[in-house]
């Protein structure tokens, strides 16, 4: 019974990431809707085209993400501690979510990225093409928002070491559900953050973050998904915002 209260808080913050995941529009037009005539950028542009996407992250509907993100963060810090070690004292888990370490790393992410934009021109195929293409600006801007992060906060890791806060392997993985989710719908996008679900836990299981660490993560993973899927934007700025345990991403409306 000692576990009850951990394990409900983590089945609260598992819905609170499929909440939102749910949160991203799935009705709103992505630059490449349903895979028909696409344009695909040539190598080069897919670097150019992601300095042009960052311009592009402050959107209202961002900023309700990293907000919804932010709070269940902030709601499961409470129970960072007690949830790192319940989850990672459960041995038997741990070949359970062993695999989450690289099904969620920069290697895997990026590298299929690139595989499938590579494939998609070597059989041109525009709808391959774009899609690897839009894989690599997410997991570009992705890591660009994490250790933005992680740079500023350094916060400590469950098992020793900085740069715990937010989990960059959550972050890769939500960034990648979500632009496969923008493309192919629910029929695709439900098992990809089904997936993305499994390395956030295997961080936690594996005590490389804290809960509200894959939490935020998952939030910025979301946003770096959408923002390549989507153009335009509203007159907002970003920047660091301080928490007690450690810096958050916050957005404010600039009038015209």
């Amino acid at each position: 019974m000692r576990n009850g209260p951990c394990g409900s808080r983590l089945a609260l913050a598992a819905a609170g990431i499929c909440l939102l995941a749910a949160a991203v529009d799935a009705g709103a037009e992505s630059r490449f809707p349903q895979c028909r005539n696409e344009r695909v950028l040539p190598f080069k542009g897919l670097f150019t085209a992601t300095f042009d996407d960052l311009k592009r992250l402050p959107t209202a509907q961002n900023a309700g993400i990293l907000g919804l993100g932010g709070a269940g963060a902030w709601f499961a810090h409470t129970a960072d501690g007690a949830v790192t070690k319940t989850f990672s004292g459960a041995t038997q888990l741990e070949e359970t979510f062993e695999p989450g370490a690289t099904l969620g790393g920069f290697p895997l992410q990026m590298g299929g990225a690139f595989l499938t934009y590579g494939l998609g021109r070597v059989i041109k195929n525009d709808c391959v093409a774009a899609v690897g293409g839009e894989l690599v600006q997410a997991q570009l801007i992705a890591q660009t928002l994490t250790y933005s992060i992680k740079g500023m906060g350094r916060r400590a890791r469950p098992e020793g070491g900085g740069f715990s806060f937010p989990s960059g392997h959550t972050t890769a993985a939500f960034a990648s559900a979500t632009v496969l989710q923008r493309h192919f719908g629910w029929k695709v996008g439900a098992p990809a953050y089904a997936a993305a679900g499994y390395v956030a836990a295997s961080r936690v299981q594996g005590k490389r973050h804290y809960l509200s660490d894959v939490m935020f993560g998952a939030a910025l993973g979301i946003v770096a998904g959408r923002t390549v899927t989507m153009p335009g934007g509203h007159k907002m700025s970003l920047g660091p915002v301080a928490t007690e345990f450690g810096p958050a991403a916050g957005l404010t409306l600039l009038k015209k």
